[in-house]
């Protein structure tokens, strides 16, 4: 089921999208990452195509078993009446304590 805010979006609202979607991310719980998403979302991770809540959750628990302590931080960079653009950075660290940071 969708979640509020819905467009069209204002500043206010497209900011507030974007929290509640970095507040998911941050949770590392795939199955609530996924909740945010809508069931026929297609996404592209660099050379992976993913098509669905499933692959996108399968995805998330992927990733977040490799890249532990992962922390998300997102800002609205832009937004339309029904789109929302973001930018963002990441990092975690792998099994070795090695730290990567991704912007």
């Amino acid at each position: 089921m969708p979640r509020p805010p819905f467009p069209p979006f204002i500043e206010e609202t497209a900011t507030q999208k974007g929290r509640i979607a970095k507040d998911a991310w941050n949770s590392r719980d795939p199955d609530k990452v996924a909740l945010v998403y809508t069931p026929d979302s297609k996404w592209r991770n660099r050379a992976e195509f993913l098509d669905g809540r499933a692959e996108i959750e399968a995805f998330l628990t992927r990733k977040w078993n490799r890249e532990l302590d992962y922390r998300l931080i997102k800002e609205l960079w832009t937004f339309g009446e029904n789109r929302i653009a973001v930018r963002f950075a990441y990092e975690y660290h792998d099994d070795s304590g090695n730290w990567t940071r991704k912007l």
